[in-house]
């Protein structure tokens, strides 16, 4: 897998948010950076900036080294981005979403479901028998719904990530 920077992105945001972006554009590329200088760069409080650090540390996305100032005996942190982290953790992100899938579509295959006709609810049988196939939301009667296509489309989903990760 070719590292692009919306592989990059995509990563980024889903482990760490999206508002963590800017602080990885100013990072990438470069090593031993201090946090103060990402906070002047980003014209945010040190506090904020060291938040998304640690979101990105979490996610392994981000190392550091800690330095004393020998003024004022504080320590400073200086952080390095890891983008050799991001083939991994791209990868197990979409293992992941192939589990929650393949889950999705188990239950898809093995339920049948009914949907309220104002598009409130959608309960599996077992649901709809307790709220005597009444919506809990309007009350209107609700009508069993073919999920064929979503079982297609779940089926067309899980081989293209299937594809994707081999």
């Amino acid at each position: 897998m070719k590292l692009s920077n919306k592989i990059v992105e995509d990563v980024v945001k889903s482990v760490s948010g999206e508002d963590v972006l800017p602080l990885v554009k100013l990072l990438k590329n470069k090593k031993n950076v201090s946090e103060f200088k990402l906070a002047e760069a980003m014209k945010l409080e040190i506090n904020v900036v060291r938040n998304m650090l640690y979101r990105l540390y979490h996610a392994n996305l981000v190392s550091f080294i800690r330095r004393k100032d020998k003024k004022k005996g504080w320590y400073i942190y200086y952080w390095t981005f890891r983008i050799k982290q991001i083939k991994h953790l791209a990868l197990s992100l979409k293992k992941e979403k192939l589990e929650r899938l393949q889950d999705r579509l188990a239950r898809e295959e093995e339920s049948s479901f009914f949907v309220c006709p104002n598009s409130c609810m959608r309960l599996d049988f077992e649901q709809a028998v307790g709220f005597e196939f009444k919506c809990p939301e309007c009350a209107a009667i609700m009508h069993q719904e073919s999920n064929e296509e979503k079982i297609k489309q779940l089926h067309q989903e899980i081989k293209a990530l299937e594809k994707e990760i081999a």
